[in-house]
């Protein structure tokens, strides 16, 4: 039998998540545990560059990681196409090939991975009907394990092969690392209730908008008025409101939580127990809040 059909018709299975106990095995080699480097790599430990280059926004990059039991930084071996009769499911106008990769180094992974590892991609031709060439391209792959097959992945959505690049790289090792941290912020799921007091001046009050969470957290938006000032505004994680209290940072988890979750207009129900001067106050802080936190700046649509 031809050895490269013998790995594509290994990777067809994994499609069906029906993988033989033999398909495309290779040798026994030592795993990849995350944040290390394999000594046949030839290459030193590397330290997350920072993030002076473009390249894909971190709502995307938040969106892949979060989703991804595994992250790896790899290096792609070789590919294979796969006859559109023994891709199931494959879109129209797209092509499947299974990829081989060295694994270079494991961001996340909690039982590790044999340094070589395959995994099917769906991908688009170029405007001239070529396949894209991947082989010695450095890649980032967002994946889940294959039961029974511990050298093969599935990729968790159709773009979660990434060129590697230091901004990429830096972005989604920090976001791992953030989701992990005993002070990560919640998930946020809608918004609770409202409430305006006004100051003892014209122009003066205070807005608070209360957060619903995943995990029944506390989270509160203030926003505080004063004459002649611009309006001042923070979050807090917990029960009390104090001094520390202060708007997200930019590209941060408590930043993405907020600017991808948090609807466009403050909902009816939510003032609903305000008068009427109170709940237009309310309304126009909370569209203050959305322009200070500025676009979420999704662009995947898988």
């Amino acid at each position: 039998m031809n050895p490269l059909f013998h790995v594509t018709a290994s990777a067809l299975a994994i499609a069906l998540v029906a993988l033989p106990a033999d398909a495309g095995r290779v040798p026994p080699q030592p795993q990849v545990s995350p944040g290390t480097t394999p000594v046949t790599t030839g290459q030193a430990p590397r330290e997350a560059p920072p993030e002076t280059q473009g390249g894909i926004g971190y709502a995307d990059i938040a969106d892949l990681v979060l989703s991804a039991p595994i992250i790896a930084d790899a290096t792609v071996r070789s590919t294979a196409k796969i006859k559109p009769a023994e891709a199931p499911n494959l879109a129209p106008g797209l092509v499947r090939l299974y990829v081989e990769v060295d694994v270079t180094a494991l961001i996340r992974g909690a039982d590790g991975l044999p340094p070589r590892i395959g995994y099917l991609l769906d991908i688009a031709p170029d405007s001239a009907g070529k396949v894209p060439k991947f082989k010695k391209a450095r890649v980032l792959i967002f994946a889940r394990p294959v039961a029974g097959a511990v050298n093969q992945v599935q990729l968790i959505a159709p773009d979660a092969q990434l060129d590697w690049t230091p901004t990429a790289d830096a972005r989604a090792r920090k976001i791992a690392n953030d989701a992990l941290a005993s002070d990560a912020p919640p998930v946020i799921t809608g918004i609770g209730n409202a409430f305006h007091v006004a100051g003892a001046l014209p122009g003066e009050g205070e807005t608070q908008i209360f957060l619903t969470t995943a995990d029944q957290r506390p989270v509160s938006l203030s926003v505080l008025r004063r004459p002649g000032e611009q309006p001042r505004w923070a979050v807090a994680l917990s029960e009390i409101v104090d001094e520390s209290a202060a708007p997200p940072a930019p590209e941060t988890l408590l930043w993405y939580r907020m600017a991808c979750a948090l609807p466009a207009t403050l909902p009816e129900r939510s003032t609903g127990s305000l008068e009427a001067a109170d709940a237009t106050i309310a309304r126009e802080d909370y569209a203050f809040v959305l322009a200070a936190l500025g676009p979420c700046g999704r662009t995947r649509k898988s």
